[in-house]
């Protein structure tokens, strides 16, 4: 690999992605052994010429010699393309771009409703993104969308559920958010849509574990009592991530019950119906 010398990558040491890709950047030399650095380790001296809040959302790359910034995307590419140019021209072309742009964006913003941290006390610079409805109404279509879709697909595997339709599924999906949020509508719009986001992202946590059921049972058909009992489980896992999600959030802990309620009646009415 080529290194990019003198310059340094600011990263979200709650994040465990940033975590990840900065100092794979640096173990593959793609960067200097000062290549990456804590956001919250930034110096008053750094602050003159980093543009702290917009480093929050999009990561924030220094060149430690000439004191020059880029963010975000460009960031990346800049790193990438150092030992993979075509990459960087590929990803410079002005479509591709725009949409990894995007991309980087819809995640950058969700990140901490993604993987979400406890509050720290210290007086350290915290990496918090700006508060996107945009984004975060996104992420939670999206999320409900790639829900819905897969509750759709797996149904067909458990024989004792009737024939379902995305339709219903949609609707599903959406009257537990709705349910839930009834439950908070004291709450400002802020903590609302980040517990909604919460939501959906125990949501795809499940559907990741529900999609290998569904890859696993095509290739050798299962039983249905252990069908049944793996999808037990990953309910299970859901509703203990529900309950640590509640307790970071300082919401109240009858949230996870409630959660867990809704999908039990629904469930009765299903094969009752």
């Amino acid at each position: 690999m080529k290194t990019l010398n003198q310059h340094t990558l600011l990263y979200d040491t709650d994040c465990p992605l940033c975590n990840f890709y900065t100092s794979a950047f640096v173990k593959a030399k793609m960067l200097d052994t000062e290549g990456r650095k804590s956001f919250g380790k930034i110096t008053a001296k750094e602050r003159k010429f980093i543009d702290v809040k917009r480093a929050v959302n999009e990561i924030a790359l220094v060149d430690r010699e000439n004191k020059q910034v880029t963010y975000g995307i460009d960031s990346l590419l800049k790193v990438i393309g150092n030992s993979f140019p075509i990459v960087e021209k590929i990803g410079n072309f002005q479509p591709i771009k725009y949409g990894l742009s995007k991309l980087y964006s819809l995640i950058s913003y969700n990140r901490k409703v993604i993987i979400p941290s406890e509050k720290k006390a210290s007086e350290e610079l915290e990496c918090i993104p700006d508060f996107n409805v945009k984004y975060r109404l996104l992420f939670i279509v999206l999320g409900t969308l790639i829900t819905s879709i897969t509750l759709f697909q797996f149904s067909d595997i458990i024989h004792a559920l009737p024939k379902a339709s995305f339709t219903r599924e949609i609707w599903l999906a959406l009257g537990l958010i709705v349910s839930q949020v009834v439950f908070i509508i004291n709450k400002d719009f802020k903590t609302i849509l980040n517990y909604v986001g919460n939501i959906i992202t125990v949501s795809l946590i499940g559907c990741i574990g529900l999609f290998q059921l569904i890859v696993l049972n095509s290739i050798a058909s299962f039983p249905q009592w252990l069908i049944l009992f793996a999808f037990t489980g990953v309910v299970g896992f859901m509703f203990l991530e529900h309950k640590r999600r509640i307790k970071l959030l300082e919401l109240p802990n009858y949230l996870s019950w409630t959660w867990i309620g809704y999908r039990a009646i629904i469930l009765f009415f299903i094969l009752n119906g």
